[in-house]
């Protein structure tokens, strides 16, 4: 267990050396290190409770889902209904949270109800093993039939709601260039956003806040709006307020010809000619298609570009749009071009989202976490080398030695791997520092054991290492398992915690048996002792 090649002890030496270079960057201003090459510029990212920021809990509006949701099944009702050449009276209406339909004739009533059953559909899709549906469509007398929703469909909407517009929200986020956002479901209809380092919260509450429901539509040019205001409108076509008026609207017709999900693609661009910004998009085939078409037969009529139910810009084709491409222009900032580019990036948000909490955490609160942090690994690791030296004299050197490598070894894989750091992080660490020092304790009570069994120095030495390997593989292993289940169950601050413990353990285990022995080693081959200073 003693006995080291030379290139076992480089390896081992070059091993700690490159691991512990990694935290050098975080030693320097981060002005200065974005100069570097940029394998050299990672480092820790400090997380809200450490260097401030924005929190903000949104909430989904489920009125909206339930609403939308009701609106497709009309819609569906329809199409089903004049597919099968079964007639209907009234339309479908709304009531009740539920959709109701009235058939024409006592003859097509069966016929009716067995095609409206099959728009239910197995919650879960085709894994779906519950036996329960999304639509539960009944015969509600005199010619009517019923299909509302049931609470464990609306349910699993949510759910699905919930989850497109996290990943929604974690695309606008990340595109304005922040680090490390925290950003997770809370409850059935909630979503905790964090942002380290933001302390204006306010542009952040503009981009989540909006929809960014896009939709391109011709404009009906027959109805001034004042008289659309009045109440004047053509079958098809509704009043729009326009984004930044004059005018105040526009007549538009309801028929969609390019929805935001066709767009694959949006910047923020300067135009040539005015040096105004715009934005650029592009669509993807079938919305290139159909844009193109569009344009084609409606040269010289406007057309709106419609974001969140307000006409944004309403140019005149002035002649066809085949490419796929184009831009929006209309009064914009520089600013305001590049939050919409990020909108229509990211794609709209299934249901709009209101914020029912908000704070900022100053970098004054966020500056004493880390001084008090500071103060409590200093005092804990004083305390720790007093322990070690006192305990075991020159071993305890030793130990000292290598817990000091462990925690630069920490630090350095956290900045390999830009890990955010929190203040259950710090904890982490100084956790870490005891669970190292606890490795040592083994090996050096077990080396004192064999010397009490009457083994010589070196063999006593040998033996220690030898025998408290597996002791220490087993309390770090379990160690670790713990550490590996609150990463994965935990969220926010726990799986900070989690991940600088479980990488405390991998560093441990490697300094305990490689540093530390390596030490003693070299003290052994150069001292060749007859006792033990321990």
């Amino acid at each position: 267990m003693l006995y080291f090649t030379r290139w076992k002890a480089l390896g081992i030496i070059l091993t700690a050396l490159i691991v512990c270079l990694c935290a050098v960057p975080n030693f320097f201003p981060e002005a200065q290190v974005k100069t570097w090459p940029a394998w050299a510029q990672r480092r820790l990212v400090l997380g809200l409770d450490l260097q401030g920021g924005s929190y903000l809990l949104l909430e989904v509006d489920s009125a909206y889902v339930k609403k939308e949701r009701l609106d497709q099944v009309r819609d569906d009702v329809r199409r089903t209904l004049r597919d099968a050449k079964i007639g209907f009276t009234g339309g479908v209406t709304i009531r009740n949270d539920a959709a109701e339909v009235r058939i024409t004739k006592d003859t097509d009533f069966q016929p009716a109800l067995a095609k409206l059953r099959e728009l239910a559909q197995p919650l879960g899709g085709l894994m779906g093993s519950s036996g329960q549906r999304d639509l539960e469509v009944t015969d509600a007398g005199g010619g009517v039939i019923r299909l509302s929703i049931p609470q464990a469909a609306m349910l699993d909407r949510m759910r699905k709601t919930i989850e497109q517009s996290i990943q929604i929200v974690e695309k606008r986020v990340n595109e304005l260039g922040t680090v490390e956002p925290v950003i997770q479901r809370q409850g059935n209809d909630r979503i905790l956003v964090q942002v380290p380092g933001l302390q204006d919260p306010t542009r952040l509450k503009e981009l989540l806040g909006k929809t960014a429901k896009m939709e391109f539509r011709m404009v009906d040019p027959s109805v001034p709006p004042d008289q659309a205001q009045r109440g004047g409108l053509p079958p098809e076509t509704e009043f729009l307020p326009a984004a930044t008026p004059p005018p105040t609207g526009y007549v538009v017709k309801k028929q969609v010809l390019v929805a935001g999900g066709d767009l694959t693609d949006a910047q923020a661009t300067f135009d040539q000619r005015t040096n105004e910004p715009v934005v650029s998009f592009k669509f993807n085939t079938s919305g290139a298609r159909k844009f193109a078409q569009a344009t084609q037969e409606n040269v010289g009529v406007p057309f709106a570009i419609i974001l969140d139910g307000k006409v944004i810009s309403a140019p005149v084709i002035r002649e066809p749009i085949t490419g796929g491409q184009g831009q929006i222009s209309g009064s914009f900032t520089v600013q305001s071009a590049n939050d919409l580019a990020i909108l229509l990036r990211a794609g709209a948000l299934p249901a709009p989202l209101t914020v029912v909490e908000e704070r900022t955490v100053g970098p004054g609160l966020g500056q004493d976490s880390i001084e008090k942090g500071e103060l409590a690994a200093y005092v804990g690791s004083i305390l720790v080398i007093i322990f070690m030296l006192l305990t075991y004299r020159l071993f305890g050197v030793f130990a000292n030695i290598a817990v000091a490598i462990n925690v630069a070894m920490i630090f350095g894989l956290l900045s390999l791997l830009n890990a955010t750091l929190t203040l259950p992080g710090i904890a982490g660490i100084v956790l870490t520092v005891g669970i190292a020092v606890d490795s040592n304790v083994l090996i050096y009570e077990r080396i004192r054991e064999e010397l009490r069994g009457g083994r010589n120095a070196i063999s006593a030495i040998d033996a220690g290492f030898k025998r408290a390997l597996a002791t220490i593989l087993d309390s770090n292993i379990t160690t670790f398992i713990a550490a590996a289940v609150l990463f994965y169950i935990g969220t926010g601050p726990v799986r900070g915690f989690a991940v600088t413990l479980g990488i405390g353990i991998i560093t441990t285990v490697f300094t305990a048996f490689t540093m530390t022995r390596l030490i003693v080693a070299w003290w052994v081959r150069w001292k060749r002792p007859q006792s033990v200073p321990i």
